[in-house]
């Protein structure tokens, strides 16, 4: 999925700007918010500000305001960590899934906890709650990736297996439990032959076991470009591949797309198996 939207079969979210010291959720004048979050609701409006983010939701309990606030703080270190960016998360939690999607400028978004929308991460209120406090993590990290990172000129498996491993890389979950779905079918002897595209992450909410695995398989086709070459090239590889392209940015490392499928699929069922 794009910049616009992204995200995530559950379990498995910058806007930056105007950050305050004041920890709790309070109402906020249209004018001290980010652009991103101006005339978004004629009321209910309730803003909470952590050390680097702004959240803003749409008749949230302010209490939950104010947690949300905090994980997106460690969020955005998280992703800086990784691209060397400051990262400054602008989240808006509307009150239902239907507003959502209306604020993602999407018809449905059936499986997913959060999307990337431009500069701002909205959360999918029913589904974000579902999960535990781990996978709220992973997915504030997924999502501001796409912000801060963008997506554009890249596959698709390249920018949700970006975002995942920079998700992942400090959540302290073993690869058989984050890649639960995928490895299931891997000790079937069932190994995907080519990396996802676009199709496998349609968030229509028919096959959400292949929408999990989707973004697993594309999560451990980057995961072993970190492991196999290091984390700094992995981040110059979509960087690089991002201003001439996937394939040249691959070439840069002796690569070709059927030479990585064929060592990703090898790395699958090490992993997996």
């Amino acid at each position: 999925m794009s910049e616009q939207v992204s995200r995530r079969a559950v379990m498995a979210l910058s806007g930056l700007l105007l950050l305050a010291l004041t920890p709790a959720s309070a109402t906020t004048p249209e004018s001290r918010l980010p652009p991103e979050a101006r005339i978004l609701w004629s009321e209910g409006t309730v803003v909470a500000r952590g050390t680097r983010s702004v959240v803003v939701g749409h008749h949230v309990p302010p209490g939950s305001l104010d947690e949300l606030a905090r994980r997106a703080d460690t969020a955005g270190r998280r992703v800086s960590d990784v691209l060397g960016t400051p990262v400054r998360p602008l989240v808006l939690v509307p009150r239902t899934v239907r507003e959502a999607a209306r604020l993602a400028r999407v018809e449905r978004l059936d499986g997913l906890a959060a999307v990337a929308d431009g500069g701002r991460v909205i959360v999918v209120p029913e589904l974000f709650a579902t999960l535990n406090s781990t996978g709220k993590d992973v997915v504030l990290a997924h999502e501001l990736t796409h912000v801060a990172a963008g997506t554009d000129h890249l596959p698709v498996w390249l920018y949700e297996g970006f975002a995942d491993y920079v998700g992942y890389r400090d959540a302290g979950l073993p690869v058989k439990t984050a890649a639960a779905e995928l490895a299931g079918e891997v000790r079937a002897g069932r190994l995907p032959s080519v990396l996802p595209g676009q199709a496998a992450f349609v968030a229509d909410g028919r096959d959400p076991a292949r929408l999990a695995r989707a973004y697993q398989e594309a999560w451990l086709a980057c995961r072993f470009l970190a492991d196999q070459f290091g984390e700094e090239t992995l981040v110059r590889l979509y960087r690089d591949a991002q201003a001439t392209g996937v394939d040249r940015a691959l070439a840069s490392l002796g690569l070709s797309a059927a030479t990585l499928t064929a060592r990703w699929r090898e790395y699958m069922r090490d992993q997996l198996a």
